[in-house]
């Protein structure tokens, strides 16, 4: 999990640790945990320090199975809000 957090905004980027490192593509769609992994890469964290710095998220983006049924078990995202990317669920959530 990493937090990015600016004057106006905190952004939670929780992807599964497994898939940092790869690139997916799905169609014209491309996911790069390779080169922008920096995005994702914090620190591992586990399921309750997610849970809360979710909580007060301005935008998370998700990627994998755990991180996407997270947010899904906390009622942030819905199923027809999941994208799959080479086979890889992923979600992005705003609060605006």
């Amino acid at each position: 999990m990493k937090i990015h957090e600016s004057e106006k905004s905190v952004v939670v980027a929780l992807c599964d640790k497994e898939l940092l490192g790869r690139v997916l593509t799905e169609g014209e769609t491309v996911l790069d945990l390779k080169g922008y992994a920096y995005f994702y890469k914090g620190r591992e964290a586990t399921a309750e320090e997610a849970r809360e710095a979710m909580k007060c998220a301005t935008s998370i983006n998700l990627v994998g199975k755990r991180s996407v049924a997270l947010a899904e078990k906390l009622g942030l995202v819905g199923k027809n809000e999941v994208r799959r990317v080479g086979g890889v669920p992923h979600a992005q959530v705003y609060r605006v």
